[in-house]
């Protein structure tokens, strides 16, 4: 991703990078440089990224996934310091996946059985990708239910019928698959199926990006790509 932002930020004129950071560098030295961080690193070292931003009243782009609730809390409890935008994916058809999949889960209601199926390459650390977990919320918002409970993780042995409030969680992992996110409405009768497939990184890192460039005239405030983008 560092590589692809790099790359794709030659493509906005009003964007300049001034300092690139990777594991072992000191992104305290060129801090000073900058009006917004841009972080995709790793859920244990986003905290400690946030907090150096409001030390130095940076604005920060999180694509970072997988954090555990106590670092998310972390970051979210710095609203009011910096303004962020945490997004678990940057891609326009993504959040427009986001979208459709609120629509179509209030206009189909309860009749309808939630499955959501992600693929990501052999690589990936994190299972159920953040876009994933997006979409479960989306879904678990609708239908009000407590993730927790509903989530069904893949199913295995004699689990019994599918009951009307769970939703099912699938996670493949193989060969480079950049992402692929299908979000699955069944009915008897009848199927709904909603799917984004990603076959380029500048997908992610040009949304990044151009989030980076709203956000620097933004207030304080936790933000995500439905704002970047105007979708709410």
């Amino acid at each position: 991703m560092g590589q692809a932002l790099v790359s794709c930020a030659k493509n906005f004129r009003e964007l300049e990078v001034v300092a690139q950071i990777g594991r072992g560098d000191d992104l305290a030295a060129v801090i000073g440089q900058c009006d917004v961080v841009i972080d995709f690193s790793l859920h244990s070292v986003t905290p400690g990224i946030v907090e150096l931003c409001v030390q130095h009243k940076k604005a920060i782009v999180i694509g970072t996934t997988g954090f555990s609730d106590t670092e998310k809390t972390a970051i979210v409890n710095q609203q009011s310091a910096i303004p962020i935008v945490l997004a678990t994916n940057f891609s326009t058809g993504v959040n427009t996946l986001f979208w459709l999949t609120r629509k179509a889960a209030e206009i189909l209601g309860t009749d309808f059985d939630l499955e959501v199926v992600e693929m990501h390459h052999r690589l990936k650390k994190d299972a159920p990708s953040g876009t994933a977990t997006t979409l479960l919320e989306i879904l678990g918002d609708v239908r009000q239910v407590q993730l927790q409970e509903a989530l069904r993780h893949g199913r295995k042995g004699i689990v019994g019928a599918r009951t009307r409030d769970e939703i099912g969680i699938h996670a493949i992992r193989g060969g480079d698959v950049v992402g692929d996110h299908t979000v699955i409405f069944a009915n008897v009768g009848e199927r709904v199926e909603l799917t984004h497939k990603a076959s380029s990184r500048d997908t992610f890192a040009n949304g990044a990006l151009r989030a980076a460039s709203w956000l620097a005239n933004q207030k304080p405030g936790i933000y995500d790509m439905q704002d970047v983008l105007g979708l709410k």
